[in-house]
């Protein structure tokens, strides 16, 4: 993998939203390997460089709302020739509970605005996702609202331990052993 994405919304008023589960992940993970996230104007997002299996692999935190996301990881991917089975997209999903994480290559969107650009502007559909579960309100009317607020307290724990238990197949992703991440991933212990 040479690039990880983390979805969000900038500004502190999405800080702790459901749909800022990928932000989230990326700043664990950054926080982990001792890699601190800078703003990069020319990616439009917020950045960083490591070194993994002795390979480049960048961090982005897109900065443009999520819906225009593709924007920034386009640029980076051209900068940086960086090809689409390269990256993981890692985001909020309504389609698994609290608590649920799942890894996946292609696939549908959906409904995900993040994913519909990045794949807009790609061309393709055919990246990695780490899907982080947040749940669903059960009314498709209700869902804006849902996704811009703050877990519910007893959601809160379970997505958490959502991320922590995703972090643990880092190593696997920055092998590229993708397949062998997804199988711990979804394995019950």
């Amino acid at each position: 993998m040479k690039l990880i994405v983390g979805l969000g919304n900038r500004g502190r008023e999405y800080a702790g939203t459901r749909h800022n589960a990928g932000f989230e992940w990326v700043d664990r993970l950054s926080q982990m390997l001792h890699a601190p996230l800078r703003l990069e104007a020319r990616f439009h997002g917020l950045c960083a460089q490591i070194r993994q299996n002795d390979r480049d692999v960048w961090l982005l935190e897109p900065q443009t709302f999520m819906n225009r996301s593709g924007q920034s990881v386009a640029t980076l991917c051209q900068f940086y020739k960086i090809q689409t089975n390269e990256i993981i997209i890692v985001h909020d999903e309504l389609d698994l509970s609290p608590g649920v994480v799942k890894l996946k290559k292609g696939g549908g969107l959906g409904g995900h605005n993040g994913l519909k650009d990045i794949a807009a502007k790609l061309g393709t559909q055919d990246f990695w996702r780490l899907r982080i579960g947040i749940g669903h309100p059960g009314d498709r009317g209700a869902v804006v609202s849902y996704v811009l607020h703050p877990p519910r307290k007893e959601e809160a724990p379970l997505i958490d331990e959502a991320i922590a238990r995703s972090l643990d197949v880092w190593p696997l992703i920055a092998q590229g052993a993708c397949e062998a991440a997804m199988m711990k991933l979804h394995t019950k212990a």
